[in-house]
């Protein structure tokens, strides 16, 4: 067939999409032309890649510089146990590229930084977020603002999940609302935990990241009407589905360069100098010489229950009405999980009035990996 951009192989792959008269070829070409960026290869990354890779996104760039972990494998479908110490944006890269020969991807093995974010962004028509920490939202979106390039949001915790379509481009020319729109400033650090403090059901990212990829394929194919100043929340406990309309855009004008996105959340600083801290190693010296010590879990019930180094357990909400069980006289060292709540938690002791306080640094993450790694972690 002259003029057709397709293979048969192509043909019969989309077929189902090339069926459907508001898509049609017109639709299918758009995508092959097209390139999107997912920043994250973890929960909603996966199933967003998946699917717009079987879409037929002619390029797909991963961005992500973790390895695979056990506990990542409940909701990161791309991935098994064969995988496990492997870099995810290789080895999701190796898995597409079987389920669809025909998409092209790049594979960036890193963090997105203020450094390299325009360099990578650029190249990409649409850019997905599948992270899950505020500073790297806040790159995206004004990386996306300066390169005029549409944000499909979208974020987890627990049993709760939320998209929206940032910096969208309207036929008028204007845009819809941005990420700092909705959220000109970060919240406190450690008020909005992730994933990995607050745990989050499986299938959650699954159904997030499908609609992150549904999103991007509708902007980029031009059909049905985007997620743009609106913001779709769904409760998969209640099945509770609604749509807030967005603020509108204050037509900002994108900042004139990237900025250090971890002091402006507040985690360059989040550990100040009044914070004491403790290494796992220090700790470890500690226990062998058995030096006199109050050692104080600060997580949850659960999280003690399924691991833990000893101590008392004293949650967070609970510390202020546990003052009288806090010694006085020997060194107290808090603990979590990666060391954030622990800190937040000798700032409030600080502030109450003691100061033989100190946390423990990276957590009990950091004790398994360094001091004990028969330990299951979780």
């Amino acid at each position: 067939m002259k003029n057709n951009p397709f293979s048969n192989d192509e043909l019969e792959r989309y077929s189902r999409h090339l069926l459907m008269p508001e898509f049609g070829k017109a639709g299918q070409v758009r995508l092959k032309a097209s390139g999107v960026l997912v920043v994250g290869a973890g929960g909603l990354g996966c199933p967003a890649l998946s699917y717009l890779t079987a879409a037929g996104v002619g390029h797909i760039g991963i961005v992500d510089d973790d390895v695979v972990e056990r506990s990542n494998l409940h909701r990161q479908v791309l991935y098994g146990e064969g995988d496990l110490g492997q870099p995810k944006a290789r080895r999701a890269a190796e898995k597409l590229s079987k389920l669809n020969p025909h998409v092209r991807f790049s594979i960036f093995n890193t963090r997105l930084t203020s450094e390299n974010a325009l360099k990578l962004i650029e190249n990409f028509d649409i850019i997905i977020d599948g992270t899950d920490n505020f500073p790297t939202r806040y790159l995206i979106n004004d990386a996306c603002m300066m390169l005029d390039k549409p944000y499909v949001y979208g974020s987890i915790y627990r049993f709760e999940g939320q998209i929206s379509v940032f910096n969208y481009k309207y036929s008028d020319g204007t845009h819809g609302p941005q990420y700092r729109d909705l959220f000109p400033k970060p919240p406190p650090p450690g008020l909005a935990p992730n994933c990995a403090e607050g745990g989050v059901l499986g299938v959650l990212p699954g159904i997030i990241g499908s609609m992150q990829a549904s999103e991007a394929i509708k902007i980029l194919s031009g059909i049905g009407e985007p997620l743009a100043g609106r913001m779709f929340i769904i409760d998969t406990l209640s099945f509770e589905t609604r749509i807030i309309k967005l603020p509108k855009s204050h037509g900002q004008k994108p900042p004139e360069k990237l900025i250090d996105y971890e002091d402006f959340c507040g985690l360059g600083n989040q550990i100040s100098k009044e914070v004491r801290e403790v290494t796992v190693q220090e700790l470890n010296e500690m226990m062998k010489k058995r030096q006199k010590f109050q050692l104080i879990d600060v997580r949850e019930p659960h999280e003690h229950d399924l691991v833990n180094i000893g101590g008392i357990l004293i949650p967070p909400s609970k510390i202020r009405v546990n003052l009288d069980k806090i010694s006085t006289s020997e060194p107290v060292i808090l603990y979590c999980k990666t060391g954030i709540r622990s800190a937040r938690a000798v700032v409030e002791l600080q502030k109450a009035g003691f100061r033989n306080i100190a946390h423990l640094q990276g957590g009990i993450e950091r004790w398994i990996e360094t001091i004990d790694p028969t330990l299951p972690r979780y």
